[in-house]
């Protein structure tokens, strides 16, 4: 009894993907690399059902570019599994073994893929959370931002609609570290009268792409440096204007 490849449906399912589309999408994958194959729904649930535990090169590459992650990663013979990301309960976040497991942190990293890096341009749910002194109390921040990816760099900018206080994020990516800082305008009319505040920010992304996390850092009204949970969670892959205008409202608390 062949052992279902999890680690693959896992992937695929995070792309929003059905059986049909991931084949779709491997297949545009090849022919846009001049190395044309024939995947297909019924090649795919062979994969996932454990049925084929090594693909051949030509769809190993494929592979990798519509998913944007190593083949090693992918749940096939040989393959190192996938990573996840949770609290260390001391207010970091730890990349730790799953179920599913990763190689030990002093296991040799994989490479990123070549010509398959992961395009996070699309609206993100931001959220963070920061401490008000003045009104001793925790709060958390907000916004839907469009992300427009660069080469390695990823500008985000707030939807007006989403927030009073716009909010931009400069980001680099390496391999599954992005590393940048952030500028928040506040309202005129809330309780730090617009005060403008900025910071240094480093997330961790997830395997799938669909989800970052990690910490802020900034000063302030104080002039002393804070410290705090940020999140990025994908929402659309489309920045079409009919897309913003639907998230160009206040996110959901």
């Amino acid at each position: 009894m062949p052992t279902p490849n999890s680690a693959l449906r896992a992937v695929r399912m995070g792309l929003l993907m059905s059986q049909d589309d991931f084949a779709r999408a491997v297949r545009d994958a090849g022919a846009r690399a001049n190395q044309p194959n024939d995947a297909n729904k019924r090649l795919v649930q062979r994969w996932e059902s454990g049925a084929t535990t090594a693909p051949r090169p030509v769809y190993a590459r494929a592979l990798e570019y519509v998913t944007g992650l190593p083949i090693e990663s992918l749940g096939f013979a040989g393959s190192v599994p996938m990573a996840r990301i949770s609290d260390d309960g001391q207010g970091g976040h730890d990349v730790e073994t799953s179920v599913n497991g990763i190689a030990p942190a002093a296991a040799a990293p994989q490479p990123e893929p070549q010509g398959g890096h992961r395009n996070y341009s699309g609206v993100w749910l931001s959220r963070y959370e920061y401490f008000s002194s003045g009104r001793d109390s925790a709060f958390t921040g907000l916004h839907y931002v469009v992300v427009l990816q660069h080469g390695n760099r990823l500008s985000a900018r707030s939807l007006p609609g989403s927030s009073d206080s716009p909010l931009t994020m400069d980001l680099e990516i390496d391999g599954h570290v992005a590393t940048g800082t952030w500028t928040e305008q506040t309202a005129t009319e809330g309780y730090y009268r617009g005060a403008r505040y900025h910071g240094a920010i480093q997330l961790l992304v997830e395997p799938t792409g669909r989800r970052m996390t990690g910490k802020w850092v900034g000063f302030g009204k104080e002039f002393d440096v804070n410290t705090g949970p940020w999140e990025l969670v994908f929402q659309d892959a489309s920045t079409n204007k009919a897309t913003l205008a639907a998230y160009n409202k206040r996110p959901d608390a």
